[in-house]
């Protein structure tokens, strides 16, 4: 069975190595974070600090894009814009690596410490009793400052939370 994560959707464009785990891996990711995407597709700001790595991730960006613009994985993703809280089927990027489209609803509930994307990955981490991968260190910092019941993992620890005893599912 594979192992689960909850996590934007631009972790997976910038972070090649997660689309490429040896493990099974399926991540969840709340659909503003995909509209987020274009966001970041079409934005002069840079997402990286070296100019070769932001192009490189513009295009990994666009290309996740045209990814999820694809028929079959955009009927995927509307099927689940339906419901609060519903989850699309798998959209699969390898025999290892599927991601998940929910319709997160932002409740304001951690308003005062997150922003809504964040609030949506904190609540759909607490919905699926899932741990939340990241590169944001501040922002773990202040989920643990918060006392929020979510457990999180940097990016740079994926090996490890892929293999942690924690969180393997049954």
């Amino acid at each position: 069975m594979s192992r689960q994560f909850v996590t934007e959707a631009v972790m997976v464009a910038i972070y090649g190595q997660l689309l490429t785990s040896p493990a099974p891996v399926e991540y969840i990711v709340p659909y503003t974070s995909l509209l987020e995407l274009y966001e970041f597709q079409d934005s002069a700001e840079p997402l990286m600090d070296n100019p070769m790595d932001d192009q490189h991730v513009k295009r990994k960006v666009s290309e996740l894009i045209s990814y999820f613009e694809e028929p079959l994985n955009q009927k995927k993703i509307r099927r689940a814009l339906q419901m609060p809280w519903a989850k699309s089927l798998p959209i699969l990027f390898d025999a290892n690596t599927s991601l998940i489209v929910i319709n997160a609803v932002d409740t304001a509930h951690y308003g005062e410490y997150f922003d809504p994307i964040e609030t949506e990955l904190v609540l759909t981490a607490q919905r699926e009793a899932l741990p939340i991968l990241t590169d944001q260190l501040d922002w773990i910092h202040r989920i643990i400052e918060a006392s929020v019941p979510v457990h999180v993992y940097d990016i740079d620890d994926f090996d490890f939370a892929v293999d942690d005893p924690m969180f393997n599912n049954p």
